[in-house]
């Protein structure tokens, strides 16, 4: 299979990997056949990438950090749980707020999360749910989930640790519940007060989490310090260094990066490559340069199936990425430099051409 951007997709390609809609239903099918009017749709849906089917690639298997069934839980529950409390009022005292059953649905589905990403050892953070439809929010609390649970795997933590980060991690963003879908999903620039109202989804997390059975303190904090940097930028406290909970930095580091990659309603994903460029511009002052190691480490950031140019002009395919060395894969050169396709491509190993730098992507 090829990773394509929507708009390099022509009329008459097929899907390699099926589109689900919001409410986890298939949308379009393996093997679909892609129309113009289907591509515009997907489009307008917010897809910016597809995998498709491809002669030159069907050798290309992109796996999944989470089983179907684990991934079909997890979000059944953050739908339903978040549905429901974004139906509730805005709140503005503690006492209104009593969700005594979060705790106890969410640990089973973490336990599960754990569990898939704890069997594969050399897991690496993939683009997740491109082809998925659903509410940024849902999408997006469960990516923050994945990547965070496998750092901590990644970190040493014991499950009960893991339990705690991947709650919080879970939960991060629960207080834009609270907050208006005008605000949310407003395909614009927020205005000084809309963002004033926006950044009071932190305090809200912690206030609905705080004293919740089953759920951690540590795990309330998440939400209420994800968005604070080393540097004393973020908010809501300004919080700088070691005053900022451990775990929250980790999600403070993903959350950034999620966001990044998935499609907003103001503007189109960014490749991990340009993603991991940006988080990289803050180290040492927004997130702290060992944890962003770590996460360097554990991301493909060429994913499998995308399109790249190397500094030779060649043209290619990434299909296999190394876990001890993601930054180097290995490319199927299916054009030359003169944009020929060859009729007998070739493979080449990055981790041991180090001449051979990528230049281009997609």
């Amino acid at each position: 299979m090829r990773l394509l951007s929507i708009h390099a997709c022509k009329p008459g390609i097929r899907l390699a990997k099926k589109i689900i809609n919001d409410e986890g239903l298939v949308l379009l099918a393996e093997n679909a056949e892609l129309t113009a009017s289907i591509l515009k749709r997907l489009e307008r849906l917010g897809i910016d990438f597809v995998y498709i089917a491809d002669p030159m690639t069907e050798d290309v298997v992109v796996p999944e950090l989470l089983s179907e069934t684990t991934r079909r839980a997890a979000m059944l529950e953050i739908r339903s749980q978040f549905r429901r409390l974004m139906e509730q009022p805005v709140q503005k005292h503690k006492q209104a707020f009593s969700y005594p059953q979060l705790g106890k649905q969410f640990r089973k589905v973490l336990g599960s999360v754990i569990d898939d990403l704890s069997a594969h050892e050399d897991a690496m953070i993939m683009l997740t749910e491109i082809n998925s439809t659903d509410h940024y929010l849902f999408r997006h609390s469960l990516n923050v989930c994945m990547y965070a649970t496998l750092l901590g795997i990644a970190n040493g933590y014991s499950r009960d640790e893991l339990m705690t980060l991947g709650l919080g991690a879970l939960l991060h963003d629960i207080g834009k519940t609270q907050i208006s879908d005008d605000i949310l999903l407003k395909p614009g620039p927020l205005t000084e007060s809309e963002f004033a109202e926006m950044k009071r989804h932190t305090v809200l997390g912690f206030q609905m989490l705080k004293d919740e059975p089953n759920i951690p303190l540590l795990s309330a904090h998440c939400a209420f310090q994800h968005h604070e940097r080393i540097n004393g930028s973020g908010y809501p406290r300004g919080l700088q260094g070691d005053a900022i909970d451990e775990y929250a930095k980790w999600i403070g580091v993903v959350d950034s990066y999620d966001a990044m990659t998935c499609h907003r309603v103001y503007r189109q994903a960014r490749l991990p490559h340009q993603a991991m460029e940006i988080l990289y511009t803050g180290s040492g002052t927004l997130y702290e340069q060992r944890m962003l190691e770590t996460f360097r480490d554990k991301v493909a950031i060429y994913p499998l199936g995308i399109d790249v140019r190397l500094n030779t002009g060649e043209k290619g395919v990434v299909v296999r990425i190394h876990p001890s060395n993601p930054q180097r894969p290995v490319v199927r050169v299916l054009q030359s430099p003169d944009n020929t396709v060859l009729s007998a491509p070739y493979e080449i190993d990055l981790s041991t051409r180090l001449n051979l730098i990528i230049t281009e992507v997609g």
